[in-house]
Parts: structure tokens; C-alpha cells; sequence
């Protein structure tokens, strides 16, 4: 499992591109019949990436649960978020198995001792993208659909910034714990996301990009408002957000990002907001 320890906003107005990647930027996440962990100790958030190709994966394979979180299983004291970002996949919980075609999701509650995942076909093997936060109560394992997502419209066509927020693991679509989880969708011809930007200082976020075309990137903007950086973001990155970070995205095409959120409340209004003309 990656560690990666949270810094300031002081630290990182000296980095360099490539500290700036290697604190942030999480690569690499879908190796095949593998289980790619990082473990961020800003709000104790962890994102998986597990492609299955021959193999059935439980969700601990190589790491060492007891050294990593202290608990005699991954989701003991742990809830969690699951997208296929693949082909057409499978979960096995404790009692039920789960079905899940490309941008399905389902969220598994704290307590859940057993959690596989497989693919249907080889040839186009499941990619299951997972976030876990700590949890204190336990909820209701939920599958959700495309369809099943709370859809937002927001942006405008003129300011190139159109797009559909479908919430998923949502306060005004199920209960959990913490945990938030929902997938933006840019319109043809938009390349910005959440702009203008915002910070929320207290919660957290992963964002995870994918659907980016061939020959494009996205360029992730961090930092605060008025120290902001950029990470070039590849097909499938995710990237970590600290409180204090804005977390916005320009890309060379449209693309899709799912956002994962963490920390005091689930409010999804509660963020302090950034003029455009007073970034810097």
C-alpha cells in the first residue's frame, strides 16, 4: 500500500512538477488480476484501483490489514464506493453478489467482512474504482445505477464549462456514513470543471478522471486560490485534494471525473468560494 502523508499549503508553494506529482497524483491504479492501494492520511481516506482479468480479487489481496488500519478486516470499521470504469464485472459481498456494468456503483457499508470482485470477460476485464472512509455506523449496502443518480445541470456552453453532476452516494439519494461519491459528466465542447472554483476546508476530496480521448489530458488545478498549481492528469489518474486546495479541471477535450468526498458533514453546498478574478 502507497502512503502518502498530508502537508501544508506552505510546502507545497516550493515544490517542484515532479514532488507536486508524487505527493497528489495517484497513477497506475488498473494492473491486471491486482489490487493498487494508497492510503491518504488526510482524512484517512483510501482509494483502490482492481482489475480482475483470470482471477476473483478479495479486496485486501497484498495488503496487510492489521499493519495498515489495525482491524482484523479492510471494512470493519470502514465503509466504501465502488465505479466500474470497465467492462461488464461483478462484486460478492457477505450475502450478495452485485452486477455492475460500465458507470454503475455501489456502496458498501461498514462492517462488510467479504468483498470480491470479478470480471465477465477477459478480453474486456472490469476496472473498479473504490474509495473507503472511516465510518462509525453502519448503513445499507446500495446498488445504483446510472439511472439510480440525483442529476444536477450546471455551466453554461458560452463559458465552456456544461456539464451533469449525477450524484450517487448522496445524502438526497442514500445514507451513509461519511462518504460521498457522484460522476461529472462535461458536454461536447466543454473542457472545465467546478470553475469557479471553491475550497471546503472542512472535508476533503479525490477526484479520479477518466474518458479523457486519446492524445488529450486534463490539467487539475491545486494549490490555494491565490498560490494555484497544475498537475497534467492521464486516462484514469486520480489526484488528492486537502482541504485547503482548490480542485478544478481544464482539459484539451471533454472528459468524465468522479469526485469523492470526506470529513465533518456531507453538505454538498458547504464550500467557500473563489472569484475568478482573484486567483492567482
Amino acid at each position: 500500500m502507497d502512503i502518502r502523508y498530508s502537508t501544508g499549503p506552505n510546502d507545497v508553494k516550493r515544490y517542484t512538477t515532479e514532488e507536486l506529482r508524487k505527493e497528489f497524483l495517484i497513477t497506475g491504479l488498473y494492473q491486471p488480476d491486482t489490487v493498487q492501494a494508497t492510503y491518504s492520511h488526510v482524512d484517512r481516506m483510501v482509494v483502490l484501483g482492481i482489475m480482475p482479468v483470470h482471477e476473483v480479487l478479495p479486496i485486501d489481496k497484498g495488503i496487510d490489514v492489521w499493519a495498515n488500519f489495525g482491524t482484523e478486516y479492510f471494512l470493519e470499521r470502514r465503509e466504501a464506493g465502488v465505479f466500474n470504469l470497465g467492462g461488464p464485472g461483478f462484486i460478492q459481498t457477505d450475502e450478495e453478489r452485485f452486477e455492475l456494468g460500465f458507470e454503475d456503483c455501489l456502496y458498501i457499508t461498514k462492517g462488510t467482512k467479504k468483498v470480491c470482485f470479478g470480471s465477465k470477460d477477459p478480453e474486456n476485464p472490469a476496472r473498479f474504482y473504490l474509495v473507503s472512509a472511516p465510518a462509525h455506523k453502519a448503513c445499507k449496502t446500495t446498488f445504483l445505477s446510472f439511472a439510480d443518480a440525483n442529476k444536477r445541470p450546471c455551466g453554461d456552453a458560452k463559458t465552456c464549462n456544461k456539464r451533469v453532476i449525477n450524484q450517487f452516494i448522496h445524502p438526497d439519494v442514500l445514507e451513509t456514513c461519511q462518504l460521498s461519491m457522484g460522476l461529472t459528466q462535461l458536454a461536447e465542447g466543454s473542457i472545465w470543471n467546478t470553475m469557479p472554483a471553491h475550497t471546503h476546508e472542512r472535508r476533503m476530496e479525490v477526484y479520479t478522471y477518466f474518458n479523457i480521448p486519446e492524445g488529450n489530458v486534463v490539467f487539475h488545478m491545486m494549490g490555494q486560490p491565490q498560490e494555484t498549481r497544475h498537475i497534467v492528469m492521464q486516462n484514469y489518474d486520480a489526484v488528492i485534494s486537502p482541504s485547503w486546495s482548490i480542485h478544478a479541471g481544464a482539459g484539451t477535450a471533454a472528459y468524465t471525473f468522479i469526485w469523492a468526498m470526506g470529513g465533518e458533514n456531507q453538505a454538498f453546498d458547504d464550500m467557500d468560494n473563489i472569484d475568478i478574478p482573484d486567483m492567482r
